[in-house]
C-alpha cells in the first residue's frame, strides 16, 4: 500500500490533520493562539480608554463654562420673558386676563421655539454617534481580517 493509505488505514488522516503541522502540537498551538487573543483585547482596551479618556478630559475642561453660560443663558431667558409678557400686558389694558393670556401666549411661543431646538437636537445626535471612531474601526477592519485569515485556512 502506498503511504497515503497507510495512514488513513491507521487512522493518522482524518480529514483535520491533514498536511504540515510544522512539529507542534495542538497545546501549543492552542497556547500561542490564547496568547495572541489576550494581547490582542488588551491592545484594543487600551485604545479605547485613551480615546474615552481624551473625551473625558475635553468635557471636564468644557463643563465649568458650561455652567456658567447656562445660568446666564437662564437669567436672559426670564428676564426677557418677563419684558415680552409686560409688552403683551400693554397691548390689552382694559382686559382683567391680561396677565393670563400674556402668560399664556409666551408659553405656547416658548413651546414652539422650543420644540424645534429639541428636534434639531435629535437630529444633530443621529448624525454624530457618541461612540469611539477610531476604535470602532480598527475592531471592524480586525474583524474583516479574522473573517479573510478563517476562510483562508478552512
Amino acid at each position: 500500500m502506498n503511504t497515503e493509505a497507510n495512514h488513513v488505514h491507521n487512522g493518522v488522516h482524518n480529514g483535520m490533520n491533514h498536511g504540515m503541522n510544522n512539529g507542534r502540537t495542538v497545546g501549543s498551538i492552542l497556547s500561542d493562539t490564547k496568547e495572541e487573543l489576550k494581547e490582542f483585547l488588551e491592545t484594543r482596551i487600551a485604545m479605547l480608554r485613551t480615546e474615552l479618556g481624551e473625551k473625558v478630559a475635553m468635557l471636564k475642561s468644557a463643563a465649568p463654562l458650561a455652567v456658567v453660560g447656562v445660568l446666564f443663558l437662564l437669567t436672559a431667558y426670564a428676564l426677557f420673558t418677563l419684558g415680552l409678557v409686560g409688552v403683551i400686558v400693554a397691548f390689552l389694558p382694559e382686559n382683567p386676563y391680561r396677565w393670563c393670556i400674556a402668560f399664556f401666549a409666551m408659553a405656547v411661543l416658548w413651546g414652539i421655539v422650543g420644540g424645534i431646538c429639541a428636534y434639531m437636537a435629535m437630529r444633530e445626535f443621529q448624525v454624530k454617534e457618541l461612540m469611539p471612531k477610531r476604535t470602532m474601526q480598527v475592531l471592524k477592519e480586525d474583524k474583516m481580517w479574522l473573517q479573510s485569515e478563517v476562510r483562508s485556512r478552512v
